[in-house]
C-alpha cells in the first residue's frame, strides 16, 4: 500500500505573520495525523519572504510537541550550511523529546542565494562536493561508534530516521550506495523523477537500516469539492512560482485571483506547466484519478503531497480529499507482501 505524507512549507500567507504560520502548521499537522498521513516534513529555506521554516529544527520541535502518533521531520535539512555535529545535537534532543517519530532530510542544495549562504557559513570553504562525507560524519555520530573522536551529547545512539533527498541523479546515487531511503522534489522539479527512480532501484545496496529501496516523491494536491473552487486555490501557488522567478526571493502567498494562469505570457505558463507537472487540481474524482496515475507510473512507495493554499480551512480540506485517494488507491492495489517498511537508521 501507497503510503502518503506532507510536506509543509510553513507559508506565511500576505498580510499574516509568523506567528500565525507556526500556528497553523501546528494545526495542519494534527489533521495530518487523523487523516492517516505517515510523516510531516518542513524544509529548511533562508531569506524567504513566504516560507517560515528556516529554524527547521524549532519548528519539527513546535510541531512535535502538539502531535502525538505522526513522525515529523525535515524534507530536509540543507547540509552544506551546518557542522555534522551541529544536526547530530539538533536531531539527537529531537529524538530525545520525541522517540520513535524523527525524520531527517538530507539534501545538499543551499536552500538560499550565495548571499545567504555567505551569512550562514560565513565562509564559502565548504562544499557540496563534501555532502557524502557529510552525510557518513552525521552517521557516525547518531552510531556513536567514536570514528569522529567527538561524542554528540545530545545525538550519540539517537535514531532518527535518515533519508537523502534530490532533484537530480545525484541524491538518488549517493542514497543507493548507503542503503538509505529516497525522496524525490519532483512537485517543483520533475524532469529528472523517472530517471532518479531507476537508478536509486538499480544501484541500491542493502544497508543496516534498509532492506530495500524505498522510494517517496513530490506531488501537489489542490483538491475542493468542485473543481472550479480547486482550480481558484491553485492560483495561489502560481503566483507564488512565478513571483520567485521574478525576484528570487518569493512573497507571502497570496490570495487566489480568479483567471490568474490565463492572465500570464506564454513562457510563464509554460514555466508553470513544467515546474507544476506532478500536480493534481480538481474535486474528489480528479484528484484521485492524478494520484493513481502518478503512484502507477513511478511505482513509489510513500507520496509527498504538497498544498499551499490561502485559506487555512481550505488547504485542510484539500489534504482530507487527498487523503481518501490515497486511502482508496491503497484499497484497490493491496501490498503484495509484509515487508518491513523503513527502519530508524541506528
Amino acid at each position: 500500500m501507497t503510503a502518503y505524507s506532507l510536506l509543509d512549507l510553513v507559508p506565511i500567507l500576505e498580510g499574516g505573520t509568523a506567528s500565525q504560520a507556526f500556528a497553523n502548521a501546528a494545526d495542519l499537522a494534527r489533521h495530518a495525523e487523523t487523516e492517516g498521513f505517515a510523516r510531516y516534513w518542513v524544509a529548511e529555506h533562508h531569506g524567504m519572504a513566504g516560507i517560515a521554516s528556516a529554524a527547521t529544527a524549532v519548528v519539527i520541535a513546535h510541531v512535535g510537541a502538539t502531535t502525538s502518533t505522526i513522525r515529523v521531520g525535515a524534507g530536509g535539512i540543507m547540509l552544506p550550511n551546518h557542522a555534522p555535529l551541529v544536526i547530530a545535537e539538533q536531531f539527537g534532543t529531537l529524538d530525545a523529546l520525541f522517540p520513535g517519530r524523527i525524520d531527517l532530510g538530507l539534501g545538499r542544495a543551499p536552500g538560499s542565494d550565495q548571499k545567504v549562504a555567505r551569512a550562514l557559513r560565513r565562509t564559502l570553504d565548504s562544499s557540496s562536493d563534501a555532502f557524502p562525507q557529510d552525510v557518513i560524519e552525521l552517521q557516525s555520530y547518531f552510531a556513536d561508534d567514536g570514528q569522529t573522536g567527538i561524542r554528540a551529547v545530545p545525538g550519540g545512539g539517537a535514531k532518527p530516521e535518515l533519508w537523502i533527498l534530490g532533484s537530480s541523479l545525484y541524491g538518488a546515487q549517493l542514497a543507493a550506495a548507503l542503503g538509505l531511503p529516497y525522496a524525490f522534489a519532483s512537485h517543483f522539479a520533475p524532469g529528472a523523477l523517472d530517471q532518479a527512480l531507476s537508478v536509486y532501484r538499480r544501484n541500491f545496496k542493502p544497508s543496516a537500516v534498509l532492506a530495500k529501496p524505498h522510494a517517496m516523491a513530490g506531488f501537489n494536491v489542490f483538491a475542493a469539492d468542485t473543481d472550479d473552487e480547486a482550480e481558484l486555490l491553485a492560483t495561489s501557488m502560481q503566483q507564488a512560482f512565478v513571483a520567485l522567478r521574478t525576484t528570487g526571493t518569493g512573497v507571502p502567498l497570496p490570495p487566489p485571483v480568479p483567471g490568474y494562469r490565463d492572465s500570464l505570457p506564454p513562457q510563464a505558463r509554460a514555466m508553470l506547466d513544467h515546474v507544476l507537472e506532478c500536480t493534481a487540481v480538481g474535486g474528489p474524482d480528479r484528484v484521485h484519478d492524478g494520484l493513481a496515475r502518478f503512484v502507477e507510473r513511478t511505482g513509489v512507495d510513500e507520496v509527498m503531497l504538497v498544498s499551499s493554499i490561502f485559506d487555512h480551512d481550505a488547504r485542510k480540506r484539500s489534504l482530507g480529499i487527498a487523503a481518501q485517494a490515497m486511502r482508496a488507491i491503497g484499497a484497490a492495489h493491496p501490498p503484495e507482501s509484509d515487508a518491513a517498511a523503513v527502519t530508524a537508521n541506528g
